[in-house]
């Protein structure tokens, strides 16, 4: 009876493990790292199977070691969480998912990935192991900075760009496109500050960088960045070389406007900020904009060669 008993919460125990190790990795979050397509749609050669299958396979890459990051995050901040109101009932704090365990799976997962990314390309490879060890410093100390912690966060993006340009032998990607992603993810960065400390009543002791910015600071912030996405988008579309002459891709422009206001408007009137993947998935107007937005792309590169032009 007693070695039932013990079977049963072996099992039991390992079912949570398994669990927490899932919903430690972020399987939501690997939205985020779709930004290694940019070089294959916007280099024009989203048509060509065998870049487009680097590409995918370059994305797995991408999701493992970003999920690694997030374990040895949860490690590192284990003491903090436990006492957050909600990032308690993370796997790793609440002892669903033991740290040793959490560390051997982190490893292993860092160690795939990098094997899938340097067999893959070695340009990608090490791109991969420069955003590893970005993120590493940033969780163990960079964090903590105020300003540096949400640029570091966007330089991690730009990295995702990055990583699809040698994958696809890129040749006439815009050095717009970085500035765009740049700015981008400082946006969502500092909105999904400004949301940290709407949730908390202005900073909290498990979060000692929200101590460091106001709601006002970041708005002057998140305004200033606002427009200099849009200026710089602005820009792309007619400056890109990989961009047909016809200045089609300016009629993107809209859609990137209302995009950003959206999202401004989910930060300050619904409160909806903190946390910028899942406004991805769940928001039914910015879903719509993301696929119309998508669409006007896809036709002003593709459109003049299904035309014959």
């Amino acid at each position: 009876m007693d070695n039932g008993t013990s079977t049963s919460d072996s099992s039991f125990n390992a079912v949570n493990a398994l669990r927490g190790l899932i919903k430690t990795m972020r399987p939501k979050q690997w939205i985020k790292n779709l930004f290694i397509f940019a070089a294959l749609v916007f280099d024009g050669k989203l048509l060509n199977l065998s870049y487009f299958t680097a590409t995918l396979i370059g994305f797995g890459a991408f999701c493992l070691i970003s999920s690694s990051v997030y374990l040895i995050n949860d490690i590192a901040d284990v003491n903090a969480d436990r006492q957050h109101p909600k990032k308690k009932n993370r796997a790793i704090p609440r002892g669903d998912l033991p740290i040793p365990l959490a560390w051997a799976a982190a490893g292993a997962i860092t160690l795939i990935a990098l094997g899938v990314g340097f067999t893959l390309n070695t340009g990608f490879g090490l791109v991969l192991l420069a955003y590893f060890a970005l993120m590493l410093a940033y969780t163990f100390k960079l964090k903590h900075m105020v300003i540096l912690d949400v640029l570091l966060i966007a330089v991690g993006f730009v990295l995702r760009v990055g990583a699809g340009v040698p994958l696809v032998d890129a040749e006439r990607f815009s050095p717009w496109m970085f500035v765009c992603m740049f700015l981008l993810a400082m946006l969502l960065g500092f909105g999904k500050r400004r949301q940290e400390i709407v949730e908390l009543g202005g900073g909290n002791a498990t979060r000692a960088i929200l101590d460091e910015y106001n709601i006002e600071l970041l708005d002057q912030i998140i305004a200033i960045v606002t427009g200099g996405v849009i200026v710089a988008y602005a820009f792309y579309t007619f400056s890109s070389p990989a961009i047909p002459d016809n200045h089609a891709m300016m009629a993107s422009i809209p859609f990137v406007v209302y995009g950003l206001f959206r999202y401004l408007y989910l930060v300050h009137v619904k409160g909806q900020g903190g946390a910028p993947d899942e406004i991805a998935l769940t928001d039914r107007p910015m879903q719509v904009d993301i696929i119309l937005w998508g669409l006007v792309v896809v036709a002003a590169f593709y459109g003049p060669k299904f035309l014959g032009k």
